[in-house]
């Protein structure tokens, strides 16, 4: 990221608390959503308007189920880390055939990947499995305990101890294709390894929009995006309208999927109310601010650990600018696959934005990789040193 553009972006920030825009200022707003999205580390940009006006539901932004875009909806429990965990699952349609595991970034859940799971399971003719999954303190998924600890090592041992619960005879267990978002793609490089010495077969790790110096340059600016953005809603139908007109979420229709499982009614008890959210019906599944303490365990060493990968290695991002020094590095050195998304209607969520596009990328990737992982053994493939 250039010193000219993180200046730019800093005083757009600065200005945000402002008067509500007038309709001649939408494009000059567009443009500073689109500005802050690509500092977002999977929190959004701000809404923008600084007031709240309690409206009707929209119907255009009706919710709808992910029934129709996953075949099962599971409640697994792990008891070594007391969570009961809310797990969306698309077996492969035949024996041996592989399976790809999303994992979703902050504030979001596993519904995230509902478009793009059934873009999948098409274009692989259902040969491929996919399975997605709500992290603890998110969605669906419930603690015994406490379960405040949102630090890296703590998702890492959470996400490695489903796929060992999901899958417990190693030997029988498929090929699997590890793809994290923003923060969950942190999370999925650390597993990786992990799940390697326990003989997982990894076919290779997909890393969605994030990158280590870019992640770390917007952490200064979370807590101003954050001040901005509501702290609540009057109606789940508000929450979804609210995402695709600030450009958050490109795709209505992956928006009335996903929206609905991160935002709980107002007497939830899976989330504290605050002052702040009184008087609104619906509020944050996850809020953000109270995750702040664990920002800095995310990101550090993310470009390094990727690149050091014993698997394939690819890089989704939305813009080419994203790339750090180390990743320019070993691009260059054809360490890894990059795929750039840009173009209109692609932001930070780009397996939401475009999942047509991404699940063929995706479907390549797999391809390419899934058949040179030899049980017990791996070889190495395009970028291995």
């Amino acid at each position: 990221m250039s010193s000219l553009y993180r200046s730019a972006i800093s005083a757009r920030i600065a200005k945000l608390p402002q008067l509500p825009p007038n309709d001649e200022d939408d494009d000059e707003q567009s443009e500073i959503a689109d500005g802050i999205g690509e500092l977002s580390t999977g929190m959004g940009p701000p809404p923008l308007t600084s007031t709240r006006k309690p409206k009707s539901p929209n119907p255009e932004f009706n919710p709808l189920s992910p029934a129709s875009y996953f075949s099962q909806a599971l409640q697994i429990s792990l008891p070594t880390r007391a969570l009961d965990v809310r797990v969306y699952y698309t077996p492969p349609k035949y024996d041996g055939g592989g399976v790809i595991v999303f994992h979703h970034g902050a504030g979001y859940a596993g519904t995230s990947f509902a478009c793009l799971a059934k873009e999948i399971s098409e274009v692989m003719r259902d040969n491929v499995g996919v399975l997605a999954f709500d992290a603890r303190r998110h969605g669906k998924t419930t603690s015994s305990q406490s379960d405040e600890d949102l630090s890296i090592n703590v998702l890492v041992e959470d996400f490695c101890a489903l796929l060992q619960t999901v899958y417990p005879d190693v030997a029988a267990a498929p090929n699997l294709m590890l793809v994290g978002h923003s923060m969950g793609g942190s999370v999925c490089v650390r597993a990786c390894p992990i799940l390697q010495q326990h003989k997982f077969n990894i076919a290779g790790v997909a890393v969605l929009d994030v990158v280590e110096g870019t992640a770390v340059e917007a952490l200064p600016h979370m807590h101003a995006i954050l001040n901005s953005r509501p702290e609540g809603f009057d109606s789940v139908e508000e929450a979804i309208e609210w995402h695709v007109n600030t450009g958050l979420i490109h795709n209505p229709v992956s928006a009335r999927v996903s929206i609905p499982s991160i935002i709980v009614p107002a007497d939830s008890p899976l989330t504290p109310s605050t002052r702040a959210n009184i008087g609104f019906k619906y509020k944050w599944r996850t809020p953000l601010r109270s995750t702040a303490p664990y920002w800095d365990s995310w990101f550090p060493s993310l470009s390094s650990l990727f690149l050091g990968l014993r698997s394939a290695r690819l890089l989704v991002l939305a813009g080419a600018e994203r790339l750090d020094t180390t990743l320019m590095v070993g691009q260059m050195q054809g360490k890894f696959w990059l795929e750039v998304m840009a173009g209109s209607g692609v932001g930070h969520l780009v397996h939401e934005d475009n999942p047509t596009k991404l699940a063929e990328i995706l479907a390549d990737f797999w391809r390419r990789n899934e058949r040179i992982v030899v049980r017990g053994n791996i070889i190495k493939t395009v970028g291995e040193v």
